[in-house]
């Protein structure tokens, strides 16, 4: 029997880790914490083998995993320090193709940072992760309705920030998902 777990687990790795990484770096602050996440997310996983939903549902799995060890991670970290996490301007700036694109990349970073972590959360999983909302509601324990509730009201937060900092917005891009 251990060795059906372990196989398992092994095709369980193999098909969700760069999902898993990838989620974990677009939300951590250095490569190192998403290292961190992403191990404690597996090894949670593996404890937790008997709990892990079969096929395409462990992905979302270990997605709301992820979810948590990130969200103690964070608590970790503010201990630590006296800060909330913040996107970084600078960033969306060194990927800028043109002086406009930087200035406007700039703004929708300042506008996503002024969100709610839920809010930042939810269209993340929308945009980053490529999630629906049946998933989503997966992902967060709740229901599809709730999702799309809570979601179209953070895109209508996000659009409004994104219109004060004077940002253009598609309305089909927000709406897609």
């Amino acid at each position: 029997m251990d060795e059906d777990r372990r196989t398992r687990f092994e095709a369980v790795y193999q098909q969700t880790y760069e999902h898993i990484l990838g989620y974990a770096m677009r939300r951590c602050d250095s490569p190192e914490d998403a290292a961190d996440v992403v191990a404690e997310t597996f090894a949670i996983a593996w404890r937790r083998m008997d709990a892990l939903p079969p096929g395409g549902a462990s992905r979302l799995w270990l997605y709301g995993v992820a979810r948590n060890v990130l969200a103690n991670h964070r608590r970790g970290q503010a201990r630590h320090r006296n800060h909330s996490m913040e996107l970084d301007a600078d960033l969306a700036d060194l990927y800028a193709h043109s002086p406009e694109t930087s200035v406007e990349l700039g703004a929708i970073a300042r506008a996503f940072e002024q969100l709610s972590e839920e809010d930042r959360e939810l269209i993340s999983l929308v945009a980053w992760e490529g999630l629906d909302r049946a998933q989503i509601a997966t992902v967060l324990g709740c229901s599809r309705n709730a999702v799309r509730i809570r979601l179209h009201r953070a895109r209508k937060r996000f659009s409004k920030a994104l219109a004060a900092a004077g940002v253009t917005v598609n309305y089909l891009i927000m709406e897609s998902a």
